[in-house]
């Protein structure tokens, strides 16, 4: 093909070569269309918007899925995997999950031929850390964190980002940085230093201070002062409680035997992984948590049970058909369910588990309990503080991420906050994606931006390599609609309330459940008629 910029084609400067290369002819594209291309090995997504063209990384920069495949409405694309959006204009993440922006590239247009104009090394960067300010020292201000999740992360990297010179001091009661907390369940033996979100330099670079193994204990909000276990105090100027959440604790006799575990932790997810194998194992509560490590462990084990309440695993969430084919696929990997009832009693062999005594007098044999029922609010802490609590322990905050409190912040699962899809209902919602959303909005509130939160709750999970993605907020639905074959692990679920659609699932189904989370994040309905319709999935991308 014969390349009109040629004029600029391939020369070196600073010792990094230059490329020019022809995409496409301009009439190639239409407005509101999008294409990958490979240039010198590399995968690049071509935009064309309003006549113009523009060209960003076609790499998710969370897990690396491509962004041709998503769904581009106007200037943002949202990647199909895990509904990450970026702007492809400039590359910049504007929701999440995952940290990093894309890399942006030059276009030309001459003599109807569109051409990438760019650097090999700029090629050879698949994600783009923004630019960030430093401590001055001028500066006496200081933003305290508690919790190291991504809500935490996103804050503190935003806050630089946004040009804040202050101190920034990042607390966990933990002994690591913040680290991809999604991969716990799923990689159970993964060394912790391997899934943490930034390397340990990192935060010496941008000034942002991790204070490990370090545990606070109270808030003094009239003083502006958290103190540690240690007895230490640190005085704050604007504070971010972010603190998560932790597993509820099993009731049964023996629930402190050795060998019952629960997960939070990379120690915790290690020291599973190395007491199971080979052994029996009995997973309580059939939650994401419970089935994902069920799924890590059917080939390592000896025996794999999952005890649960419900009919079938997720049950509440996604609806029993999802949940049946989900424990159909567990039974194929050996894994074997006992479901519609609950332990009465762990029994013990020389103070080690032995086995699960379930309420109709089934005795199970364990060698290892997991329990997965469910987790509460890390908040106890704050009793006796002014910072207004639900009757479970959440932290109200507004849609600007603010506390009863002045000047302190909450976010991500430890708070009950404003959903904007609902109307303002309040919802607490333990998702990856949305903690990150929160520390972001939490950041520019901090810097009077009055940004609010507009995200739509977007979480996935995998099973022995399926994924199941879901988008919006289904509690309370009253109907689900299903599309495509559940038998063939292809299928949509569309949950529906008031004959509107609140929510979606999906297995093998990309990008859809991506594009209704476009849709709901633009305000517009997608209705019982849109998903009863031969050409739904038309519709759904017009709206």
């Amino acid at each position: 093909m014969r390349n009109d910029c040629e004029a600029e084609n391939k020369f070196i400067m600073n010792g990094n070569e230059m490329i020019t290369q022809e995409l496409c002819k301009e009439l190639d594209m239409k407005d509101g269309e999008m294409q990958e291309f490979q240039v010198q090995g590399q995968s690049i997504l071509l935009v064309r918007n309003n006549g113009i063209f523009s060209a960003v990384g076609n790499k998710c920069s969370h897990y690396g899925a491509p962004l041709s495949k998503g769904v581009l409405i106007g200037d943002r694309v949202r990647c199909p995997w895990h509904g990450a959006c970026f702007n492809v204009k400039n590359g910049d993440i504007e929701e999440f999950p995952g940290l990093d922006s894309l890399p942006c590239f030059k276009i030309k247009v001459e003599n109807g031929n569109v051409c990438i104009v760019t650097s090999k090394m700029a090629l050879e960067s698949a994600k783009r850390v923004k630019s960030m300010s430093s401590h001055s020292a001028g500066d006496r201000s200081t933003v305290v964190m508690i919790g190291t999740g991504p809500a935490a992360l996103v804050c503190a990297e935003t806050l630089r980002q946004e040009g804040y010179t202050g101190r920034i001091v990042l607390v966990t009661r933990e002994k690591h940085v913040p680290y991809d907390r999604t991969k716990l369940s799923k990689a159970m033996n993964a060394k912790a230093v391997d899934i943490y979100l930034r390397p340990v330099e990192f935060y010496k670079e941008h000034d942002l201070e991790v204070w490990t193994e370090k545990q606070a204990v109270s808030i003094n909000t009239d003083e502006a002062k958290v103190k540690f276990k240690d007895g230490s105090f640190l005085q704050y100027s604007q504070l971010l409680i972010a603190t998560g959440s932790r597993p509820r604790e099993l009731k049964c006799p023996g629930a402190t035997l050795q060998n019952v575990f629960y997960l939070r932790s990379p120690e915790d997810a290690n020291a599973i992984s190395e007491a199971a194998t080979g052994k029996n194992v009995v997973i309580m509560g059939s939650s994401f948590i419970g089935m994902e490590v069920a799924a890590f462990l059917a080939d390592k084990a000896s025996s794999v049970s999952v005890i649960g309440k419900s009919d079938v695993p997720f049950q509440h969430v996604l609806g029993t058909q999802i949940g049946e084919v989900a424990m159909k696929l567990l039974k194929e990997s050996g894994v074997n369910f006992y479901m519609r009832t609950e332990a009465r009693e762990i029994r013990e062999s020389d103070g080690q588990v032995k086995e699960v005594i379930l309420r109709n007098g089934i005795q199970i044999p364990a060698d290892v309990v997991v329990a997965g029922i469910g987790v509460t609010p890390v908040s106890n802490f704050l009793k006796g503080s002014r910072i207004a609590m639900d009757a479970k322990g959440a932290i109200y905050a507004d849609q600007f991420m603010r506390t009863s409190v002045p000047d302190i912040f909450a976010a991500g699962d430890v708070v009950s906050f404003p959903l904007a899809m609902m109307d303002g209902h309040r919802a607490n919602i333990g998702h990856w994606q949305m903690a990150h959303a929160h520390g972001r909005i939490a950041a520019f509130n901090m810097l009077n931006k009055q940004e609010p939160v507009n995200s739509v709750p977007f979480f996935w999970t995998s099973l022995l390599g399926k994924s199941i993605r879901y988008a919006g907020f289904g509690e309370g639905y009253t109907e689900i609609v299903m599309k495509g074959t559940l038998e063939d692990l292809k299928f949509l679920a569309f949950y529906l309330k008031d004959d509107m659609v609140v929510a979606v699932s999906s297995m093998n189904y990309d990008p859809i459940v991506s594009q209704v989370a476009e849709v709901i994040f633009t305000g517009k309905r997608i209705t019982k008629k849109d998903v009863l319709a031969e050409d739904f999935i038309d519709i759904i991308a017009k709206l």
